[in-house]
């Protein structure tokens, strides 16, 4: 039974309550501006399906790689398809189903069942369930267990590259910033309101996780099939993060990627394109972006393209059942006044 003497629970609620108050309101400090300090930079980059993420991140590790660096490029999107441009097209198999099938043979997986290198890059794909049949924000969580279990953080790589979808606003995949186990984000998209859609939403996970204390940050952004509008640049410089490089919306471009072509070779056409992207990636320090609201984002665009100059119109009972809107005594219980 309580000792409490009567009367003194409710201040002790209160105090506590104050000092919640209190704690909630200060601010966290701010992203570090310093290089990275850790001998590898783990980077979660991130965009909507179909931006060109593979694609940049097949060019830029293996840039990297020429360059010197050890680099691991990781497949987080359940479609698999990070390491296709990669390996010329060939599916690589994937960790998830490579898990299923030793568990079931009693086998233990190991790193040559998973991880396949090309010219200097090494490259995975974590893989996710068949349509209908789990989560695919599940499927990640299983599969950096995976790698935790084959020694993750005891590998030596100067470079870790997570390609993640943007569009799924899911635990799973928002993993690496909401457990700080990257150092800093890059987002990917270009000139259209839905990949700048999918960017603002990174941004906001961010700017979330920084309020609980968390410490990624943005270290900017790669605008892809830039065609010169301008919209992701403006983007990229309301939320205050820098443009790492724009990859131009060009012929060339286009046919040799899907042909499954490497772009990013030293002594090629685009090769200081993606030298410069791969000096910016290491160098940009992560930063605190500044979420926009949907009507800025609306305002990147013009009124013609976005309808914002359409007046919305209440819609009112009539229109709903067909007939004139009836007035019903409120069942509200209203308390005559102390």
């Amino acid at each position: 039974m309580s000792t409490t003497p009567a009367g003194t629970a409710a201040p002790v609620i209160f105090m506590r309550d104050e000092r919640l108050k209190a704690e909630a309101a200060i601010e966290p400090d701010p992203v570090s501006t310093s290089p990275a300090t850790k001998a590898t930079q783990i980077i979660a980059i991130y965009g909507k399906g179909g931006i060109g993420k593979s694609f940049t991140l097949a060019n830029l590790s293996y840039m990297m790689a020429q360059q010197g660096k050890k680099v691991l490029l990781i497949g987080c999107d359940p479609k698999s398809d990070t390491t296709s441009l990669l390996f010329g097209g060939k599916a690589c198999p994937t960790i998830i189903e490579t898990s299923s099938k030793k568990k079931l043979a009693g086998e233990a997986v190991a790193i040559g069942d998973v991880c396949f290198k090309r010219d200097g890059v090494y490259a995975m794909e974590l893989g996710g369930p068949e349509v209908g049949r789990g989560c695919g924000g599940r499927g990640i969580i299983h599969g950096f267990e995976t790698l935790e279990k084959l020694g993750f953080h005891d590998w030596g790589f100067d470079f870790v590259l997570l390609d993640f979808l943007g569009d799924v606003v899911c635990g799973g995949f928002g993993l690496p910033i909401a457990r700080d186990m990257c150092q800093k984000v890059i987002v990917v998209g270009s000139n259209d309101l839905q990949s700048l859609y999918v960017a603002n939403n990174v941004c906001s996970a961010v700017e979330y996780f920084r309020k609980l204390g968390g410490n990624v940050g943005v270290a900017g952004m790669v605008i892809n099939k830039d065609d010169g509008t301008g919209e992701a640049a403006a983007f990229a410089h309301n939320a205050g993060i820098p443009v790492l490089a724009a990859i131009p919306a060009h012929e060339d471009i286009r046919r040799k990627s899907a042909s499954y072509e490497i772009i990013g070779r030293p002594g090629t056409a685009w090769a200081a394109l993606f030298e410069t992207l791969a000096t910016n990636v290491g160098a940009a320090p992560p930063v605190r972006p500044k979420p926009q609201t949907q009507d800025q984002l609306l305002g990147l665009f013009s009124a013609e393209v976005t309808g914002r100059d359409f007046k919305m119109e209440p819609a009112t009972l009539f229109d709903m059942v067909g007939k004139s809107e009836l007035v019903k005594p409120t069942l509200e219980v209203i308390y005559d006044a102390a």
